[in-house]
């Protein structure tokens, strides 16, 4: 016998962006659950004799209305990423959207939450958490950057580590630093550009300056940084796969008493000769039964940047198999 389930939403402006034009977000819950859904001035209502979908409309609604709160960001893709979420890689697994909710970083001081919009996402948090070095390898739009920095200046803010320090390589298309007008700062700064986005949007005005000129921050090109302990510090190596063996070795022995290290690359865009082999692939590889030390995967399921990103990368992939 089929029962109906009815939520209301009392916010009318959440309620237009929880059905999203022409009803898209809800035709997008309705594909997932399975089921239509009926709407009625503020009440959203679904029948169904399966206890499961009930559960799955109230946690995509709860979710959504309470995303939509803490961010504030009218993020068009908000209602997918969620659905995204509920979906697990391993269809034995159980969604838990307890394990969403303690992998949210909230970052002292600044004007947005962030939620893990995958379940790799979501373990990729906890393992920076959790472990002081974290490899994770994925393709463009998977996220492993932008939360990368995300936790570490949520570290940095919760006054567990002092200092923040961020570097990738540099020697691309047969250039080096030393042939680039400026100081090695402003040599660097372009490459860093994708981790100062993320900085400066999680953020708020003037915040990343004020803790730049404190020290707080720190841009450290991997040519500067030999000879160096980093004590009680997060270091963030981006673009990682474009290192060689002898530099990322050079990166993660850097770390002294209290630090954490956070990699991130795709190993599909290395950019280094052919003749020289990807210092990220060989520390996945040589690393990867140590305790302490994390290796993450992410995969096309778990971009967001875009949802026509997510088609690009599987077409190339798929290319790339014939």
């Amino acid at each position: 016998m089929e029962t109906a389930y009815t939520i209301v939403v009392p916010d009318i402006e959440q309620l237009s962006r929880l059905c999203g034009t022409n009803d898209s977000n809800l035709h997008l819950i309705e594909k997932f659950l399975g089921v239509p859904i009926y709407t009625r001035g503020n009440e959203l209502s679904v029948e169904s004799s399966d206890p499961a979908v009930m559960n799955r409309f109230r946690h995509v609604i709860d979710r959504v209305l309470d995303e939509m709160t803490e961010s504030r960001d009218d993020d068009p893709n908000l209602v997918t990423s969620v659905i995204t979420r509920l979906i697990p890689p391993d269809e034995s697994m159980v969604p838990d959207e307890a394990f969403f909710s303690a992998a949210c970083i909230r970052i002292p001081g600044a004007v947005k939450s962030v939620y893990p919009k995958s379940y790799n996402q979501a373990e990729l948090i906890q393992s920076m958490r959790h472990n002081s070095v974290v490899l994770c390898t994925g393709p463009a739009g998977s996220g492993k950057t932008f939360l990368a920095v995300a936790e570490a200046l949520n570290q940095l803010l919760s006054g567990e580590v002092s200092r923040l320090v961020l570097t990738r390589p540099v020697v691309e298309a047969g250039e080096s630093l030393g042939f680039l007008p400026g100081d090695f700062e402003q040599k660097i700064s372009p490459y860093l550009k994708p981790l100062f986005d993320a900085i400066e949007y999680l953020l708020p005005r003037g915040m990343p300056e004020k803790l730049t000129e404190a020290g707080a921050i720190e841009i450290a090109p991997l040519a500067y940084m030999r000879g160096r302990t980093l004590n009680n510090s997060i270091l963030i190596l981006d673009e990682a796969q474009n290192t060689t063996r002898e530099q990322m070795k050079l990166f993660l022995t850097r770390m002294g008493e209290g630090s954490k290290a956070f990699v991130t690359g795709d190993i599909t865009q290395i950019d280094l000769p052919s003749r020289i082999p990807s210092g990220l692939i060989h520390a996945c590889h040589v690393l990867r039964d140590i305790d302490g030390i994390k290796i993450m995967r992410m995969s096309g399921s778990d971009i967001v940047r875009n949802p026509l990103v997510r088609k690009i990368v599987q077409a190339y992939e798929d290319d790339e198999e014939k």
